[in-house]
C-alpha cells in the first residue's frame, strides 16, 4: 500500500502548488504582507500629498487675496501721494506769493509796498500794459519793461537797485535790492 492509503487520504492527492504553497507558505505570507505594506503606504502617500496639494491651492489663493487687497491699497495710497503733492505745491505757490524769495516782490495794479528793509515804498500804478508797467518808487513814476533796471539813490552812500522781473495784466513781479 501507498502512503496515501495507509494515512486514509485515498484519492486525495496535493497538487504541486499547494505542496510549494505548504512549504513556502511563510515567506508567501511575509511577501503578501510586504506588498499590502507599500500598496498601504503609497495610498497613505498619494492622499497626503493630494490633501497637502489642496491646501496649497487654497493658500495661494488666499494670498492672491491678499495681494491683490495691498495692491489696491498701494494704488489708493499713490492717490492720496499724488493728491498731497498736488496740494503741497499750491501751497508752495501761495506762501511764494505771500513771501516772495529775498527781495521780490508780487505788486498787484494800484498796491504799494514798504521794501528794502523801509528804505523804498514800490507801487504799480494801473494795471500793466502790453508794452509795459508804471512803478512808482518814493513818489517818483518810470515807465518801465521787463528786464529794466531803475536805480535809486536813498542816500549819498546807498543807491537801491530795482529790477522788473515779469509782469501780466493783473501784476508785476519786482526785486528791490540795497547793498
Amino acid at each position: 500500500m501507498t502512503d496515501a492509503t495507509q494515512s486514509g487520504d485515498f484519492g486525495k492527492r496535493r497538487s504541486p502548488f499547494s505542496n510549494w504553497f505548504k512549504a513556502r507558505r511563510r515567506r508567501l505570507l511575509t511577501l503578501i504582507l510586504v506588498v499590502a505594506a507599500i500598496v498601504g503606504a503609497y495610498i497613505l502617500g498619494f492622499q497626503n500629498t493630494r490633501r497637502d496639494l489642496a491646501d496649497q491651492k487654497q493658500l495661494v489663493q488666499q494670498l492672491q487675496l491678499e495681494g491683490q487687497k495691498l495692491k489696491d491699497q498701494i494704488d489708493s495710497l499713490n492717490a492720496k501721494l499724488v493728491a498731497q503733492d498736488s496740494t503741497l505745491r499750491q501751497l508752495g505757490a501761495t506762501l511764494n506769493e505771500l513771501m516772495p524769495t529775498k527781495d521780490t516782490y508780487q505788486i498787484a495794479a494800484n498796491q504799494s509796498l514798504i521794501v528794502a528793509n523801509g528804505r523804498l515804498t514800490l507801487g504799480l500804478v494801473g494795471a500793466p500794459t502790453n508794452q509795459g508797467v508804471v512803478v512808482n518808487i518814493n513818489g517818483k513814476q518810470h515807465a518801465v519793461v521787463s528786464g529794466d533796471v531803475i536805480e535809486v539813490a536813498v542816500n549819498a552812500s546807498t543807491t537801491c537797485h530795482v529790477r522788473i522781473q515779469a509782469f501780466d495784466m493783473f501784476k508785476a513781479l519786482v526785486t528791490a535790492t540795497c547793498p
